[in-house]
């Protein structure tokens, strides 16, 4: 398979019947458009009124680390521990990070066994690396304003741990996107398809009417095989493009992008 796959299968998109539906989570990160949804939409760029509400089509769903934000774990955390990665894998513990990103133990709990050997971990030394590290990739926020300020529906869909309020302390993220779809909260992470399941049992929709990105294929892959219109994440000047491409409205002050 291809380094990079799009997949967009239909021109446009279906009417479909939309529910008012419980959050998913109860998160403080949430925008407004998750309040109140309307009944009938259609289209790349329709919006329908129901009871003051719109909501228009499709709706973006964001993996966060390594596609809005820059991941301190690859980039910083083997030199703060005086390690290569390669000496990092072979002693931390092979499941707590997952079962700390699924919300299955807490950071006391990871720290008691990140490594295998069961040596102490400096947590707030970790964190405090971490919260540092975090940063929007070059070009992504002024992507993510521009579908802002064109009315599209986006949330994130990312395997994170409860730390993703540091994300969001520091960078703000809820400005542009909601935090719905976390693995912590939901217990399950990418690519498990019940995941994706979950994601339009929420939502309300077919799978036809999201696009998900990704920056690791095997997530986009299982988002197409769920039915999903995917876009594996390379820069945000190709992602850009990439929208652009499937009709999704976007505005640039660069007279040369196209």
């Amino acid at each position: 398979m291809a380094a990079h796959r799009l997949v967009w299968r239909l021109s446009s998109f279906p009417v479909v019947k939309v529910e008012q539906r419980p959050p998913l989570t109860a998160s403080p990160y949430s925008t407004s458009r998750e309040k109140d949804m309307p009944l009938f939409y259609k289209s790349t760029t329709t919006t329908v009124a129901a009871n003051d509400t719109t909501r228009k089509l499709p709706i973006l769903l964001f993996d966060i680390m390594d596609t809005i934000v820059r991941d301190p774990f690859y980039h910083d955390i083997p030199a703060f521990f005086g390690m290569s990665m390669k000496e990092l894998l072979e002693c931390k513990h092979p499941t707590a990070w997952l079962e700390f990103e699924k919300g299955l133990i807490n950071e006391v709990e990871l720290a008691q066994k990140f490594f295998k050997d069961g040596r102490p971990l400096d947590l707030e030394g970790l964190k405090s690396c971490m919260r540092r590290g975090y940063a929007y990739i070059e070009g992504v926020e002024d992507l993510l304003t521009d579908l802002k300020n064109n009315g599209y529906e986006m949330h994130t869909s990312t395997n994170y741990p409860i730390w993703y309020e540091i994300i969001e302390e520091k960078l703000k993220l809820s400005s542009y996107l909601s935090w719905t779809f976390c693995s912590c909260t939901m217990g399950k992470r990418k690519p498990d398809p019940d995941f994706y399941m979950d994601m339009l049992k929420h939502l309300k929709v077919e799978p036809t009417c999201c696009v998900f990105i990704d920056d690791r294929m095997k997530n986009v892959e299982a988002a197409l095989h769920a039915g999903f219109n995917g876009i594996h994440f390379k820069t945000a000047d190709s992602l850009r493009k990439d929208l652009s491409n499937l009709g999704i409205l976007l505005h640039t002050e660069n007279p040369n992008f196209y």
